[in-house]
């Protein structure tokens, strides 16, 4: 099952997101309640998946050390997604 949520985060994340909601409980499990999933398919959803699933590959439910490296860089996705449509966008006026 894992394999098959790494391929759909590679086609999209948000579509991965969809399948990890619909299909096990990670997202109940590590945030407290639905509006951090929520906002984070429309705004971070890289930043939303690596840290549901440092929090549930990671030891005693949290997320630490190397783990928190990760979350970083998917953090750093988002941003750059945002940034790089920018550019697409003023490339082409």
């Amino acid at each position: 099952m894992g394999c098959f949520m790494i391929l759909f985060a590679l086609i999209s994340p948000r579509l991965a997101l969809i399948f990890v909601w619909l299909f096990s409980d990670i997202l109940s499990r590590s945030f407290d309640s639905w509006l951090l999933p929520f906002l984070g398919f429309f705004l971070l959803p890289w930043t939303t998946l690596a840290y549901a699933g440092m929090w549930d590959y990671g030891p005693g439910g949290r997320v630490e050390g190397f783990e928190w490296f990760l979350v970083g860089l998917a953090f750093v996705i988002d941003i750059g997604s945002y940034g790089g449509g920018d550019r697409a966008r003023r490339a082409r006026d």
